[in-house]
């Protein structure tokens, strides 16, 4: 019974927050290099050739599908345009459909070369951001009885809000560069506009600007002096990013191994409040394939309540167009 009212209060806690007063931050995803439109819309065509990327998250797993989150993004270079053109879908489903979020994003990377080793790509992005609430499952504190759990005929019924379905139009940019195709990082900010996200006419809770710092390099370990991802290369990859959303500040740091067709990692994740999680993840490459699996072992009090997060990625590569890439030279970054 009291996991049972843990789980129920911890819920509402998360949702009554998202929906009503202020904001949490956006759906985040442990393998952010395998979501790389998510992390950085100028990361759109970094890797010139037409990809398609589709990642799973499924965060606290033992509440039942307290945060599930679906990402679908299609990228490529166009020649003509001197950049990188993609679309990005994501829908976010939190409290097990009690609040409901999709967004569609447009981005366009311009790519130059600025010196001979020095590559650069600066974005604009623009999205379409909806939000439902599904009011009918939204449970209260003051509705859970402590010897019988829920009971939706205690305590006084809360005021449904204005409207139950939020749309808005946002913006975001960034710029990512690479030198000598082995030491690479970005800058990204999402959400420009901030725009309201509250259910309540009165009310107030603003989809707040994130910031996001990433960063690595590729250490070649097999000799050949390359720092190319050619299958059967052998590296190893340090790597960063910080991202910050009104008060909500994370760190995560964490090294990748490749050794093609595997490539195997591990990341810390830290919230500046405390330590949040550990992340193993493995992945495999393999003609133009790319599928890698990761679990984020939590370390707050919520672990054996709440559980963990699974999260999947998969990709595929495409062969470029019969066209020359002349200047422009892929980004190099982790896969996952």
């Amino acid at each position: 019974m009291f996991k049972k009212l843990t789980t129920l209060i911890l819920i509402l806690t998360v949702t009554v927050d998202l929906g009503f007063g202020q904001s949490l931050p956006d759906p985040h995803f442990s393998q952010f290099y395998a979501n790389p439109l998510y992390l950085n819309p100028a990361m759109t065509g970094s890797n010139i050739c037409p990809r398609i990327i589709f990642n799973y998250r499924n965060q606290w797993p033992a509440l039942s599908q307290t945060f599930v989150t679906y990402n679908a993004s299609f990228d490529m270079y166009v020649h003509k345009l001197h950049g990188g053109v993609g679309i990005e879908f994501l829908a976010d489903r939190a409290g097990d459909g009690m609040l409901n979020t999709t967004m569609i994003n447009g981005m366009y990377a311009y790519k130059f070369r600025a010196s001979e080793n020095f590559h650069v790509s600066a974005a604009i992005q623009a999205s379409y951001i909806q939000t439902k609430l599904d009011w009918a499952k939204l449970q209260f504190g003051e509705q859970i009885d402590p010897n019988y759990g829920y009971n939706p005929n205690l305590g006084t019924p809360e005021t449904p809000p204005e409207r139950t379905s939020i749309s808005n139009v946002d913006f975001s940019t960034g710029v990512v560069f690479a030198y000598k195709n082995s030491i690479y990082g970005g800058v990204a900010v999402h959400h420009l506009t901030e725009p309201d996200n509250s259910f309540y006419n009165e009310g107030e809770s603003k989809l707040y600007m994130k910031f996001t710092v990433h960063g690595g390099a590729v250490i070649d370990l097999s000799g050949s002096g390359s720092y190319d991802f050619d299958y059967g290369s052998f590296s190893i990859s340090p790597n960063f990013m910080y991202q910050q959303q009104y008060n909500f500040h994370q760190l995560n740091v964490g090294i990748y191994l490749t050794k093609l067709p595997v490539i195997a990692g591990a990341w810390f994740r830290y919230n500046f409040e405390l330590a949040d999680a550990i992340i193993p993840m493995v992945g495999v490459e393999f003609k133009g394939f790319r599928f890698a699996y990761s679990y984020d072992i939590s370390l707050s009090k919520l672990s054996g309540v709440a559980g963990g997060a699974h999260e999947i990625s998969a990709s595929y590569q495409f062969e470029c167009i019969a066209e020359k890439r002349r200047r422009i030279r892929a980004i190099n970054c982790p896969r996952f």
